[in-house]
């Protein structure tokens, strides 16, 4: 059984596969288009193809209203439209269907249609069409995908009246291979904890890009990397919370494969690694991503 949950940005949800929405239809689980982009030189025969660009995701709704009484229809529509006023922003769509559970950000496209006439309402019944657009098309795996690159092993446990651990760190901990099982690259997260000197890197090493950032970080500071496309972030945090923009301290050269680059996870594995100006230090480091999927 299908069922769909929007959650609007002020926390409110709706339900469509349970009563009173019963879910009857349901787009964009998987049709999306792509706007292949070409060029041509002169005297060319036909033209030569550079990328594919995928465009927004529709997933138009179709459901049903059932109540006890024609008030309780009302008032079921007028929580339809508050809850998916387009003026609120973008909510998140959870899809779940036996096993499979994906989320994807949405916002609506206009308020709740809810037509007259025969066959779309009766006192107790009533139709209803809703159309979502997603502006990033992927969808995401429900739960978010996070690695260590320096983790504690082993350590010696003492009878006293606190416990005190003594633990290694893994000195082979500072590269992994990150797996993207997605159907598509993905943006990550990265988060370093001091002390660290620096430059601070981050390098995957399947395709050569890298993220160098020349900051150090005092004990219980961090530095946190975003790769989003339109969100992409350098912050330092200080132990107070205070946030701090680094943006401008990210390598860059006039050589490209010299510079940073804000890179993803490309599907499959990847070889992550990371280093900072003194060899011997480990500071810990988290990675954070989801996997996206071209449908469901």
């Amino acid at each position: 059984m299908e069922k769909l949950t929007y959650t609007n940005p002020r926390g409110e949800k709706l339900t469509f596969g349970d009563s009173p929405f019963f879910l009857q239809t349901v787009g964009g689980l998987g049709d999306v288009s792509a706007d292949i982009q070409t060029q041509k030189a002169p005297y060319q025969d036909g033209s030569t193809r550079l990328d594919a660009v995928f465009e927004e995701r529709s997933i138009p709704i179709q459901f049903l209203i059932v109540k006890e009484s024609y008030e309780e229809v009302i008032l079921a529509r007028q929580l339809l439209g508050r809850v998916l006023n387009p003026k609120l922003g973008t909510g998140v769509l959870r899809y779940e269907s036996e096993n499979i559970i994906r989320e994807i950000d949405v916002s609506p496209d206009s308020v709740p249609l809810f037509p007259d006439g025969q066959g779309n309402r009766t006192i107790a019944i009533q139709k209803g069409f809703i159309n979502l657009v997603a502006f990033n098309p992927y969808w995401r795996a429900s739960e978010e995908s996070v690695e260590q690159l320096v983790t504690f092993s082993g350590g010696l446990t003492f009878p006293l009246i606190l416990p005190t651990i003594f633990g290694n760190q893994d000195s082979t901990a500072k590269s992994r291979i990150i797996v993207n099982q997605g159907d598509s690259p993905t943006p990550i997260e990265v988060t370093f904890t001091g002390p660290a000197t620096s430059p601070i890197r981050i390098e995957n090493e399947t395709t050569g890009e890298f993220i160098e950032v020349a900051q150090s970080l005092l004990d219980g500071e961090k530095l946190w990397i975003s790769t989003q496309f339109g969100k992409k972030r350098v912050q330092k945090i200080a132990v107070d919370g205070t946030v701090i923009n680094a943006f401008n301290y990210i390598k860059i050269n006039p050589i490209p494969s010299l510079s940073s680059t804000f890179f993803q996870l490309q599907e499959g594995n990847n070889l992550i690694t990371y280093s900072t100006g003194e060899e011997y230090e480990k500071a810990p480091v988290t990675i954070r991503y989801y996997n996206r999927y071209l449908a469901v």
